[in-house]
């Protein structure tokens, strides 16, 4: 891999850890068990600062480092988890964030702004990991640990300030029967490097009279200086091991050492115990006495890791199982990543769909000739070919399908800050992330969604006090929900705040000229105004809105999308804002229709049935465009009348009944073609102000057929009933 292609890559893959970080974050707060979340937020950031380290972006490894202190330190109790704290490292995150943006924009100085924010954030986390509470300081449960047994005492005294291997023996009271001189270990020391100091430890010594003259009840504390390692100087004991404790305790020099080691073994999935063999922190008779301990233990029922067995017999320190086990983590996770997915490059996946939607083209002019030779083995073969490309074309799809989720959860972080800043409280419920769409659609929806959440929060939710009074939780409730409605996807943005204010946004509507004053209209398109441009019914101008910019760009993307948006509302309980988004921008199974010798697309999965137009209709029709289908009133559109296309209509027309978001209308027609696989193909500028047209496509004689916007047409066709029958009434 090019250096280029690797540096992208840790871009990437930066990215997605600091939204893992961010989530975590946010999730810590309402978590009583702060472990496991701990531990992925180090993680994350111990994988951006190692990698970072590899591409020499030293910015990033030493303003992470000062970040990652302050984790470790949390994550070992010594301090504990506070709101401030929360706020701070998701300030440190947002820094990191904009430093990698730097990298990718290449390199080069930073900005004094950026770099004055990082000095800033540094002097904040060294401030906050002096000065912050313990948890005994607030009255928390430090942890606990085993009593310190004498022997601990002193290895701990001796060994805090050299830098020398400290050794802690206590001979067997068998030792001296089995033929074995306590005094030619210490030789035998002497011959690998140097004893410093040693004291002798007698209390294992009893009383003169209950003295054996036969029991060794020899100890001893030494103080090695050796350049020898752990497993050299462990061998010298290999005869007296089985009845004897012995302790050997790396220079803390060498800690530092055993966890670059660690961090740098293979990304394999190793035990705990080889990888402390493997950089040269355990030795094998270690390990066994270990595993023989953790056996003891579990069958009396006692369930205890590794790692801590290691530990509390001070074989190993902390710091190096801790690395251990977060390069197991990363061994794990990575295997998992690695079997879960693969990196693709978007604009390789975009081209695969191109291809594809050529493909159904190709296919579609294939059947046509198939069928026009009459040939039935070649129909056949056709027919085969052309349910394999529907296979193809649906797995290419879905290639490209993301589930929303991750989007919604990146609005913890907004709600959080926002209500921060507007003084609110308020929770954000996420319900339907699993629902998946189109990638593209979810990058173009994310701006949108973004406007409405805030819009609500700053309009919509109330202040605790006015909540209260009105009977109401002080804190107010942000909703995001998603789900599959009719081949399309809806995302709903509801709050339980006050609601919208009708009268006040008529009042605004009629004094703006948007409706006239003798207006009829239901409250659904009142409420629609305020996607018009220049609209607002806020009473002052704040940071968020209230400038009347924005919800007229919410529509407009949307439609842009080929979607439509909504809003629901009730006075004193809150609003909902409904999008409704197809689930692809790419290729859709359509229903082709045609009137004289134009062709068009229906999207198959809006069609709900066919019908006849009969003469009795046809004739009763002639000054109304609704008809009696089965004692429901149904409006309908004629194509012809619509696109102006003028000519004879034939004896017997059709009615395409089109359903959208629970609203039915009919399309009246010459000809119904049948089902049709149809690549969407945008329509250019020029043609952006056609009315009820969603996109063109190819057929597969070469000829262009427009996709019909079935939600336009619903609308112009329920529009045009409610003039009929009031002019009528």
């Amino acid at each position: 891999m090019q250096f280029d292609d690797a540096l992208s890559t840790y871009v990437a893959e930066s990215r997605e850890l600091l939204q893992e970080m961010e989530d975590a974050l946010l999730q810590i707060e309402h978590e009583t068990d702060r472990d496991e979340l701990l531990n992925a937020i180090f993680r994350a950031a111990h994988t951006i600062k190692g990698s970072a380290g590899l591409f020499g972006l030293d910015d990033i490894v030493s303003f992470t480092h000062g970040a990652e202190s302050l984790l470790d330190r949390l994550r070992g109790g010594e301090l504990v988890v506070t709101e401030d704290m929360i706020a701070l490292l998701l300030s440190c995150r947002d820094h990191i964030s904009t430093l990698i943006d730097q990298v990718e924009q290449g390199g080069g100085p930073l900005e004094a702004s950026v770099r004055e924010r990082g000095e800033e954030l540094s002097t904040r986390l060294k401030k906050a990991g002096s000065v912050a509470e313990s948890p005994a300081d607030i009255g928390a449960q430090p942890r606990t640990s085993q009593k310190e047994t004498e022997i601990e005492r002193i290895i701990d005294a001796s060994h805090a300030c050299t830098d020398n291997w400290h050794i802690s023996l206590r001979f067997g009271s068998d030792s001296l029967r089995n033929g074995m001189d306590p005094l030619s270990f210490l030789r035998y020391l002497g011959t690998i490097g140097s004893i410093v100091s040693i004291s002798p430890v007698d209390d294992q010594l009893p009383e003169p009279d209950e003295m054996d003259a036969e029991s060794c009840y020899l100890g001893f504390e030494i103080n090695f200086k050796s350049d020898a390692d752990k497993e050299t100087i462990d061998s010298a004991f290999d005869f007296i091991r089985e009845d004897s404790l012995i302790r050997i305790i790396a220079p803390h020099s060498s800690i530092g050492n055993y966890i670059e080691l660690i961090q740098n073994l293979p990304e394999e999935d190793m035990y705990l115990g080889e990888m402390l063999i493997r950089c040269g922190s355990l030795t094998r008779s270690e390990l066994e006495q270990a595993l023989n301990q953790q056996q003891s233990l579990e069958e009396n029922e006692i369930s205890q890791y590794i790692g801590s067995i290691l530990v509390e017999s001070q074989v190993i320190t902390q710091p190096v199982v801790d690395a251990a086990v977060q390069k197991q983590a990363q061994a794990r996770e990575g295997k998992v990543r690695e079997a879960q997915s693969v990196r693709v490059d978007a604009d390789k996946l975009d081209h695969l769909i191109n291809l594809i939607g050529e493909l159904v083209i190709a296919g579609a002019g294939t059947s046509i000739h198939a069928q026009a030779l009459g040939d039935n083995s070649l129909i056949e073969s056709v027919s085969t070919l052309t349910r394999l490309v529907e296979e193809v074309r649906d797995s290419t799809l879905r290639l490209r399908m993301v589930q929303i989720g991750s989007t919604f959860n990146r609005f913890q972080r907004v709600v959080r800050d926002v209500s921060k800043e507007l003084g609110k409280d308020i929770d954000l419920i996420i319900t339907g992330g699993e629902t998946e769409l189109d990638k593209t659609v979810v990058e173009k929806i994310s701006d949108p969604l973004m406007h409405l959440v805030r819009n609500s929060m700053d309009h919509g939710i109330e202040p605790a006090d006015v909540r209260q009074k009105a009977g109401k939780s002080r804190k107010g409730v942000l909703r995001l929900n998603a789900y599959h409605d009719s081949g399309s996807i809806v995302i709903e943005v509801s709050d339980d705040g006050g609601g919208l204010n009708r009268d006040k946004i008529l009042r605004k509507a009629i004094e703006k000229g948007l409706v006239s004053a003798d207006q009829q209209l239901e409250d659904q398109e009142i409420y629609n105004l305020v996607f018009e441009p220049g609209f607002s019914t806020a009473d002052q101008v704040s940071n968020l809105s209230g400038r009347g910019v924005g919800m007229d760009v919410v529509k407009r993307n949307i439609t842009s999308l080929r979607g439509t948006i909504d809003i629901d509302s009730k006075p004193g309980q809150g609003s909902c804002t409904r999008i409704r988004m197809p689930l692809t921008l790419a290729i859709i199974d359509g229903f082709l229709v045609g009137v004289e010798q134009s062709s068009f697309v229906v999207p198959l999965d809006m069609v709900l049935e066919c019908v006849e137009l009969s003469e009795n209709d046809r004739a009763t029709t002639a000054d109304r465009n609704y008809i009696n289908l089965r004692g429901e009133v149904l409006p309908f559109i004629r194509l012809r009348e619509m696109f102006e296309m003028g000519g004879t209509p034939p004896r017997r027309e059709n009615v395409i009944v089109v359903n959208y978001a629970g609203n039915k209308a009919g399309l009246v027609v010459d000809r119904l073609m049948g089902e049709f696989q149809t690549v969407i193909k945008p329509l250019g500028k020029i043609f952006s102000r056609v009315l009820c047209v969603g996109g063109s496509t190819i057929l597969g004689d070469g000829e262009v057929a427009l996709i019909l916007d079935v939600p336009g047409l619903i609308s112009m066709a329920t529009h045009t009933e409610k003039q009929t029958l009031g002019s009528a009434s």
